[in-house]
């Protein structure tokens, strides 16, 4: 099966799977979802952050099919069912974010644009956030509104050790060690609960680690230092003054209030910058709020739902 499923996370109704291959030789998986609700809303297609798989969103991904949407997910090269290109598949591995950016294209143009309903509408977590920032001049056109969950602008460290961290990580990759791990990676990321910075919620963050451990196949280790260089030149984009100002694309921007992973004041500086964004923060919450306890979940529902369809 191109998808798994383990006790308390079953596959979505009406799924189907396939691989896309890209212009550049990367072979991506999918999955579309039809929706079972109504009336039809349209089309949501979310952009998973690093190191995730589609089974990790089959909750969410009910939870829109019901609401009216067709659904359409993928995982983004070196990670979950797609292709890995660093020798270790453990590595997770660009060398610019433009290669994400190749994927999101060619998902939309022969899966989502082709094949699904619209409006189109984007559910972005994390590093799928900062992949879409970086492409709203081309995606003002083909999503109506996009909803960002936590998104990658700035590293919990921010400042001068942020800065240090892309500076070193450009000098590995001149040096020729792009493909390495990061100083300090390891393989396959695994934590305890007590120990974990993504969810408060304990049933959520085990049903993670059960597919994990079903199929090891779609875990990823930590980045590499191209991927570091890679997230520092995006990242540092975002502040240029012109950034905010550029972007159309309707946005709703949800941080999380206990974000251990990504820094919440610099998500909040960006979005005052940007006419089309709207800003909430959900106080308490950890890193992935689509996977957290129900008390931040709905929180997360409630401004998703004033937020899309929408009307213009």
């Amino acid at each position: 099966m191109l998808l798994t499923e383990v006790p308390g996370n079953p596959v979505p109704d009406g799924a189907l799977a396939g691989f896309l291959d890209t212009s550049d030789g990367a072979r991506l998986r999918y999955a579309r979802f039809p929706a079972t609700g109504s009336p039809l809303k349209g089309t949501v297609t979310v952009l998973q952050g690093r190191a995730e798989f589609i089974e990790k969103y089959f909750e969410v991904i009910r939870e829109l099919q019901q609401r009216g949407f067709h659904v359409v997910a993928f995982d983004w090269r070196g990670q979950g069912g797609s292709s890995r290109h660093a020798g270790d598949p453990l590595r997770g591995h660009v060398r610019d974010f433009a290669e994400y950016r190749r994927d999101l294209d060619a998902i939309l143009s022969e899966i989502v644009l082709a094949q699904c309903p619209g409006p189109h509408f984007a559910l972005a977590h994390s590093t799928g956030g900062a992949i879409l920032l970086s492409h709203t001049e081309r995606l003002r056109t083909r999503f109506a509104r996009a909803v960002l969950t936590a998104p990658l602008v700035g590293l919990l460290d921010a400042g001068w050790r942020e800065g240090l961290a892309y500076s070193a990580a450009r000098w590995l990759c001149r040096l020729g060690l792009g493909r390495l791990f990061i100083p300090g990676g390891t393989g396959l990321l695994t934590s305890d609960y007590a120990d974990n910075r993504q969810t408060s919620d304990a049933a959520r963050f085990e049903r993670m680690n059960a597919v994990v451990r079903a199929r090891p196949d779609l875990g990823v280790g930590s980045p590499t230092n191209a991927w570091l260089a890679a997230t520092g030149r995006t990242l540092l984009s975002f502040r240029s003054i012109d950034f905010g100002p550029s972007v159309h694309l309707p946005l709703l921007i949800l941080a999380a209030g206990a974000d251990r992973i990504v820094s919440t004041p610099a998500t909040e500086e960006l979005a005052t910058r940007m006419k089309a964004a709207a800003f909430l923060a959900v106080p308490g919450a950890r890193h992935e709020i689509l996977m957290e306890a129900d008390v931040y979940r709905d929180q997360f529902w409630a401004a998703f739902d004033a937020f899309v369809p929408g009307s213009d």
